[in-house]
C-alpha cells in the first residue's frame, strides 16, 4: 500500500521512534527519523514533509523550540506534539506556538494513527486548495481560511465553520479586502446599510467570529484588531 505523505518523527527515545515508524510504514506512509529538534529541522530543509510528530523534551533542541523554528520559517504542515503527563505547561506552550495536536505518553499506536490520519486529511484538502489551477472568483482564501460566496460557506483548514448571516458578511467584507483596516462604523454601515449609531454590536460579532475561526482567539491568526482604528484580515 503506497501513500504520498511523508511523516517526520522527532524523538530522542529510539525505541519509540522505531515503534512509531514500523506502524506508520505498515500504513503506507514514508517515514523520516530524527533524534532531536536540530536534526529534525535539517530533515525538513531537505525533504518534503507533510506532518511531524515531535517530542517536547529532547536534548540539543527541544520540541517547542523546533516548532517555533518551523513556524518562523513558514512551514505550515501539521505538528503533533508528544508529551508526558508532567509536561502540561510545555504542552500548552506548544499549542500556543502553533502545534496542531498533542498525544500524551504512553499512547497506543491506534490513537496516534487516528490523529495522524485526521490531520493529513485536512492538510491534504488545504494543499489541494492551494494548488487549484483556476481559482473560482467566488472563493476567497487567506491561509487556511476560505469563504465561498456561492455556497455561503466558511471553512478553516477544510473544516466547516457555522457563522450567522451577519458574521458571514463581516468575514466576507474583510477577506475580500485583505490587509485593509475597516473601522467599526464602516463595517456597520456596509453590512446594515444604515448610518452607524451604536457599533458595540460589531465588537460582539468580531468576538464571536474569532471563537469560531481561531485556534486561540486571544492570539488571532486571521481576524485582527488595529487598536483605535478598526479590524482587518491580513494577507498571509
Amino acid at each position: 500500500m503506497e501513500n504520498q505523505y511523508h511523516i517526520l518523527i522527532v524523538e530522542d527515545d529510539s525505541a519509540i521512534r522505531q515503534g512509531v515508524e514500523i506502524y506508520l510504514t505498515n500504513q503506507g506512509y514514508t517515514v523520516f527519523q530524527a533524534k532531536d529538534g536540530k536534526e529534525g529541522l535539517e530533515i525538513v530543509e531537505r525533504e518534503t514533509i507533510h506532518l511531524a510528530i515531535v517530542d517536547i523534551m529532547m536534548p540539543v533542541m527541544d520540541g517547542v523550540t523546533m516548532l517555533m523554528q518551523l513556524r518562523a520559517r513558514g512551514y505550515e504542515f501539521p505538528v503533533i506534539m508528544l508529551s508526558a503527563k508532567s509536561e502540561e505547561v510545555d504542552k500548552i506552550m506548544g499549542l500556543n506556538m502553533g502545534a496542531d495536536d498533542y498525544v500524551t505518553k504512553p499512547f497506543t499506536p491506534l490513537e496516534l494513527l487516528a490523529r495522524v490520519n485526521s490531520h493529513l486529511r485536512r492538510y491534504g484538502k488545504y494543499l489541494s486548495a492551494l494548488n487549484r489551477p483556476e481559482q473560482n472568483e467566488h472563493i476567497f482564501t487567506i491561509g487556511g481560511l476560505e469563504l465561498n460566496e456561492e455556497t455561503v460557506e466558511v471553512t478553516v483548514d477544510a473544516e466547516p465553520v457555522k457563522l450567522t448571516p451577519m458574521e458571514f458578511k463581516i468575514v466576507q467584507l474583510l477577506i475580500k479586502n485583505p490587509g485593509r483596516v475597516f473601522s467599526a462604523d464602516e463595517i456597520y454601515e456596509r453590512i446594515w446599510n444604515e448610518k452607524a449609531i451604536n457599533t458595540d454590536t460589531i465588537m460582539v460579532h468580531v468576538r464571536n467570529i474569532r471563537e469560531k475561526i481561531e485556534i486561540d482567539p486571544r492570539n488571532p491568526k486571521y481576524l485582527k484588531v488595529v487598536w483605535g482604528v478598526g479590524y482587518k484580515i491580513d494577507k498571509q
